[in-house]
């Protein structure tokens, strides 16, 4: 029993690897820990971190519409809320591009025509509708699209960690998967709130 107790003892500690959003964690040996030291970021990584500051910009965007349209208390504890999380996300992901030499992007270029829209991405029509609505209907319309906004960026964290070779690096992996997280959480209070709306 005693030489069972000090076999266990003596055995090295297990080191367990993140799995990706929906996949489970792995086991891996001291040597495969060692090599994920040096792991670093790649092209995907970086067209990740610029789109999202854009895709965040328009979030910010959308809140910004509520001061005059809207005097429901939920929706400016919420829209605080979006704005301080996403500012924050959008001065960390900077922080990422500027310390690995990467090239800051304008966080407006992906909404203002030309450019293909993101997942989620409202359309200058939809952002147009936002303007005009008032009251009620202004929230009701503000929650149903910056859901859609929200889903499109867990669609970006998913194709990012799909990507071969691309969200290994810890720090970009740990900002993504804070991502889904992040909007996974604001979905539910914010439908949540649609679904009082609707009553």
């Amino acid at each position: 029993m005693w030489l069972f107790a000090a076999a266990l003892f003596l055995q090295a500690p297990q080191i367990v690897q993140p799995g990706a959003p929906g996949e489970a964690p792995k086991t891996i040996t001291a040597e495969q820990a060692r090599d994920l030291s040096r792991v670093r970021h790649t092209a995907a990584d970086v067209a990740f971190m610029q789109g999202m500051i854009g895709h965040h910009a328009q979030a910010i965007e959308m809140t910004a519409l509520r001061a005059e349209r809207s005097t429901s208390p939920q929706m400016r504890l919420l829209c605080l809320r979006i704005e301080i999380s996403q500012a924050d996300e959008i001065k960390a992901m900077e922080g990422w591009l500027t310390a690995r030499g990467e090239a800051l992007p304008d966080p407006h270029a992906q909404h203002t025509g030309g450019a293909a829209l993101m997942p989620g991405m409202l359309t200058a029509e939809e952002m147009e509708r936002l303007r005009n609505a008032r009251g009620t209907a202004f929230d009701r319309l503000f929650l149903e699209l910056m859901i859609k906004h929200h889903e499109g960026a867990i669609v970006m964290v998913e194709r990012l960690f799909a990507t071969p070779g691309a969200g290994q690096e810890s720090a970009i992996f740990a900002f993504a998967s804070d991502v889904v997280d992040d909007q996974r959480a604001e979905i539910d209070r914010m439908s949540a709130l649609l679904k009082e709306l609707s009553k």
